[in-house]
């Protein structure tokens, strides 16, 4: 079943989707529907990422709350920096931050963190995933943003991947 049917939620969520912008249930768009549904998850079985182990799962609470206190952090720093970009302009730069991460899913999470962070932008990954390039709004010290980032995001990462 498991062949036919890789990923059963997605394809009833497509089916739903194409009926529901379709605004029509005739016959012909509950066949499309259930076509795509059957079909586009078949054709991109290949595409779906290796099943994620998590490690320690209690880790992830610590992380979303450490995330989140960031996000709330980085948000005033930069409301505060472009308010008085006149008097002290920001500092942008990129930076190279190396990684000892090399789970891919634990990098997919990672990323979404960078983006998620506001003054933060994830540039480059090196093909060996072993630096990360990153721009930074304001950077007052380098040593110590890739301690934080570190510290921070990539250990618990590794602790709940690897």
């Amino acid at each position: 079943m498991k062949r036919l049917f890789p990923a059963p939620l997605l394809s009833l969520a497509l089916w739903l989707l194409w009926l529901l912008l379709n605004l029509s249930i005739s016959p012909g768009n509950l066949l499309l529907g259930a076509a795509l549904g059957f079909c586009a998850p078949l054709m991109m079985r290949r595409l779906r990422p290796l099943p994620v182990r998590i490690r320690r799962p209690m880790v992830i609470l610590r992380l979303i709350l450490l995330v989140g206190r960031d996000v709330l952090v980085s948000n005033l720093a930069v409301a505060w920096s472009v308010l008085n970009a006149s008097r002290r302009p920001p500092r942008s730069q990129f930076i190279k931050v190396p990684l000892d991460l090399r789970d891919a899913n634990g990098l997919a999470a990672l990323s979404m963190i960078t983006t998620v962070v506001p003054g933060t932008v994830w540039s480059e990954l090196a093909l060996d995933r072993s630096i990360l390039l990153l721009h930074v709004f304001d950077l007052d010290d380098e040593v110590l943003f890739i301690q934080h980032f570190k510290t921070t995001y990539e250990r618990p990462l590794m602790e709940i991947f690897e």
